[in-house]
């Protein structure tokens, strides 16, 4: 049992199980929560005999977003030069948290709890937790929100309301943290969607030694 009064403390990523499963415990209030993502760990509820529980995870490979490698299709760079989009940065994050987290036709359950997305609303007030929306004819049409620390992007989740949405929404997230100086995009576990926009995994040990890199970059998300 957990004393989420005490320091944040997680045992080493090479604890995981074959799974990612770290530990389960702990606290989602920011302390734990940022040291959890500077130490390559991140949290998940976890689902056991109808019960739930906080979970931490560190999976070996890590899914990553090379920043110089997102595929985007030739439909969504038509569109993107049209100006078909329009982006802001942190207009709308608790309307692209909230989208994430809405139910969808293939999903088993939302990771994304009324907790979960406390927590992140408490980051983002820490101004750690940032969104990039994208909009279409004065409407939400996508978005992506994640946690920074220095040049470290966490990519927690992106939704789309209309075709290319979120596509549109993380390929100017992808731009930003280029132009921004940024070294490393993080996107936890990668599957079919995400490896089609140029996702890979890479093994932990390496995963760590790029996070210590990125965190100590000099540079800012949004000023």
């Amino acid at each position: 049992m957990f004393n989420i009064w005490e320091n944040p403390h997680f045992p080493p990523p090479s604890e995981a199980g074959p799974d990612g499963l770290l530990m389960t415990g702990g606290s989602l209030a920011p302390a734990w929560m940022m040291e959890a993502y500077k130490s390559g760990i991140f949290p998940m509820p976890l689902n056991y005999e109808h019960r739930r529980s906080l979970a931490w995870f560190s999976p070996d490979p890590r899914g990553i977003l090379e920043l110089e490698a997102m595929h985007v299709s030739r439909r969504l760079a038509r569109r993107l030069r049209r100006g078909e989009f329009q982006f802001t940065i942190n207009r709308a994050f608790a309307q692209v948290v909230e989208a994430c987290a809405a139910p969808r036709p293939q999903d088993t359950g939302c990771w994304l709890t009324l907790a979960m997305q406390n927590a992140y609303f408490a980051l983002h007030e820490l101004g750690t937790a940032h969104s990039v929306e994208a909009w279409s004819n004065g409407e939400l049409a996508g978005g992506v929100f994640g946690i920074t620390i220095g040049g470290f992007f966490a990519g927690e989740s992106m939704f789309s309301r209309c075709t290319d949405g979120s596509k549109a929404a993380l390929s100017f997230l992808v731009n930003h943290l280029r132009q921004r100086g940024f070294g490393l995009l993080d996107v936890q576990w990668t599957n079919e969607h995400t490896r089609s926009l140029g996702a890979v995994d890479i093994p932990r040990e390496e995963y760590l030694r790029r996070l210590a890199a990125a965190i100590a970059l000099p540079v800012k998300f949004a000023d």
